[in-house]
C-alpha cells in the first residue's frame, strides 16, 4: 500500500503497512443440501459440487455487509460488488490458525437487505446488500482424537457456541466523510489530504475532523478465507452485525482535494461562500431579467403578467437579502478562522521559546557543575558560564579538560608536601643525642622534600596563569571568529 509523505510525517507508516486486513465474525449457520434447488445452483456458484457428501458437513454464514461499520471501516458498494467472488476455495480454519485447516470454502453469492438472490451477470446491483459464503468441514478423520475433536465441534455449532470470523485484505483507502447533516461523500486519499489518516479510529484517530465524521473506505478488497471461532466476550469484536448504510457510488469520489490541516474548514468555508455568491449573481442577473419582462409587459398593457412579474421580483429582493446576509456571516466566519490560526502560531512561538530558556538553563546547571569538579569556586564558575555562552559542548569540554589536568597538577604536588611536612615533624623529634645517628641517606630524603615543597608553592601562580592562558585562547580561538 502506497504511504504519503504526511502519513510518514505523522508516524503512521508501520501501521498502515500493518492493519492491511480487517477481521469479521458472525454466527455459523447450519447449511443443509436439500434445501438448495437445481434452479438455485445454476443462479449463484457458492452451491458446493458435491452436495450430501457423508464426510463434509455444510456451513454458511454472512461474509460481509456493505456499509459503515463499528470501526468506522466502510465497505463500498463498488468495492464489495467486485470482490464478491474472491472468497471461493479459500481456507476454512481453526481459531484463524493456518497450520490447522478444517475445510474450505466453496463459494459465495449475494443477496439484498431482503434476503433475495442477486443476479451474478447483472448489470446493476443494490446499494446495500450481503455477500453469503457457503463452506465445508471435515468431519471424518482416522485419528480418534480428530474425529473425537471434530465430533464436539459440529455439536456445538449447533448449539449455537460458534462464529465463523472473515479475514479480507485490502491495498488501499480513501476517506468516507459524513457531515453533520448526514451528506455522505468519498474524498479520494492522495498527498494533499492524507493528513486525514491520523484522524481514522483504525490508526488511534478520534474519527472525526472539523466536525466531519469519517471513515476508512476500502479499496481492492480481496477475501482470504475464514476461521471458526468461539463466541468472543468483547461484542465489540462482533463488528458488522449492523452496518450502517454508507450507499454512496464511487461515482462521487472527489480526486485532486486541495486540503490542508490548517486550512481544511476554511476551504469548505470559501467554498460555501462561492457558491452563495454564485447564487447571488444568479439572483441578480433573475432579477434584471423580469426587470426587463415587465418593462415589456407594460408596454404591451399586460396588467396581469406584471403584477406576477412584480411579486417574483419582490421574492427575489427577499432571496437576494438572505444571500447577502450567508455571504457576511460565511466572510465573518472565514476571518474569525484566520484570527484563530494566528492566536495559536503565537502560543507555539512562545512554548518553543520556553522550552529553549529552558534547555540553556539545563546545559548551565551541567556546565557549572563541570567548572567547580575541575577547580573554580562556585562564584568563578558563575561568572565563566557567560563567557562559554556561545560556545558549542566540544569546545567547553576541551577547556574542562585543560581546567583538570591543571588540577591533577597542583592535586599531585599538594601531596608531595603534604609528605615532606611529615618528614619534618619526624626530624623534628630526632634528639641531640640522636643526631650523631643521622645517615647521609636521611639527609638526601630531607633535602628532595624541602625541594618539592619549594615546587608547590608556585601551583597558585601556575593556576592563574593556566587560566589566563585559557581566557586567551577562548578570545583568539571563539570570541574573535
Amino acid at each position: 500500500m502506497k504511504i504519503y509523505a504526511q502519513e510518514i510525517l505523522d508516524g503512521l507508516s508501520e501501521a498502515i503497512e500493518s492493519t492491511n486486513s480487517i477481521a469479521y465474525c458472525s454466527p455459523a449457520i447450519i447449511s443443509e443440501p436439500t434445501d438448495i434447488s437445481s434452479e438455485r445452483i445454476k443462479k449463484i456458484k457458492a452451491s458446493s459440487a458435491n452436495q450430501k457428501q457423508i464426510d463434509l458437513y455444510y456451513l454458511k454464514s454472512v461474509l460481509v455487509s456493505t456499509g459503515w461499520n463499528k470501526n468506522d471501516d466502510v465497505f463500498a458498494p463498488e468495492q464489495t460488488w467486485a470482490a464478491r467472488n474472491t472468497p471461493e476455495d479459500k481456507q476454512f480454519n481453526f481459531m484463524h490458525n493456518e497450520n490447522d485447516i478444517i475445510g474450505h470454502i466453496t463459494g459465495s453469492y449475494v443477496t439484498d437487505k431482503n434476503g433475495t438472490i442477486v443476479a451474478e451477470e447483472t448489470s446493476t446491483f443494490p446499494s446495500e446488500f450481503d455477500i453469503i459464503t457457503e463452506a465445508v468441514i471435515y468431519n471424518s478423520w482416522t485419528n480418534p482424537d480428530n474425529r473425537e475433536r471434530m465430533s464436539k465441534i459440529i455439536q456445538e455449532i449447533e448449539e449455537g457456541k460458534w462464529f465463523v470470523s472473515m479475514e479480507c485484505l485490502f491495498a488501499g483507502f480513501d476517506y468516507a466523510v459524513i457531515d453533520n447533516t448526514g451528506n455522505a461523500k468519498v474524498v479520494a486519499r492522495n498527498e494533499d489530504s492524507a493528513f486525514l489518516t491520523k484522524h481514522l479510529r483504525a490508526y488511534g484517530g478520534t474519527g472525526e475532523y472539523e466536525g466531519y465524521k469519517i471513515g476508512r473506505s476500502l479499496r481492492d478488497i480481496s477475501f482470504s478465507g475464514k476461521g471458526l471461532v468461539s463466541k468472543p466476550a468483547n461484542p465489540r469484536s462482533i463488528i458488522l452485525d449492523a452496518s450502517k448504510a454508507f450507499s454512496v457510488r464511487e461515482t462521487s469520489l472527489i480526486g485532486n482535494t486541495s486540503l490542508g490541516e490548517k486550512n481544511m474548514s476554511e476551504n469548505i468555508l470559501e467554498k460555501q461562500l462561492a457558491d452563495v455568491r454564485g447564487e447571488l449573481a444568479s439572483a441578480k442577473e433573475e432579477n434584471k431579467a423580469i426587470r426587463a419582462q415587465i418593462e415589456a409587459a407594460k408596454d404591451k398593457e399586460y396588467a396581469e403578467t406584471i403584477s406576477g412579474f412584480e411579486d417574483t421580483v419582490k421574492a427575489q429582493a427577499e432571496t437576494i437579502k438572505t444571500l447577502e446576509e450567508q455571504v457576511q456571516s460565511l466572510t465573518k466566519t472565514v476571518s474569525d478562522l484566520h484570527a484563530t490560526i494566528a492566536t495559536k502560531d503565537e502560543e507555539l512561538q512562545a512554548l518553543s521559546a520556553a522550552v529553549d530558556n529552558m534547555k540553556k538553563t539545563e546545559r548551565n546547571r551541567g556546565r557549572k557543575d563541570m567548572l567547580v569538579k575541575a577547580g573554580l569556586e562556585e562564584a568563578e564558575a558563575d561568572e565563566s558560564l557567560a563567557l562559554y555562552d556561545n560556545l558549542d559542548d566540544s569546545t567547553f569540554d576541551a577547556i574542562v579538560a585543560m581546567y583538570n589536568k591543571q588540577k591533577s597538577k597542583y592535586m599531585s604536588k599538594k601531596e608531595d608536601k603534604e609528605e615532606k611536612d611529615t618528614m619534618e615533624k619526624k626530624t623534628a623529634e630526632v634528639t641531640v643525642a640522636e643526631a650523631e645517628e643521622v645517615t647521609p641517606e636521611l639527609l638526601d630524603g630531607l633535602q628532595t622534600s624541602e625541594a618539592t615543597l619549594i615546587n608547590a608553592s608556585n601551583d597558585t601562580d601556575e593556576l592563574d596563569s593556566t587560566r589566563a592562558s585559557v581566557a586567551e585562547w577562548i578570545e583568539k580561538n571563539v570570541l574573535n571568529k
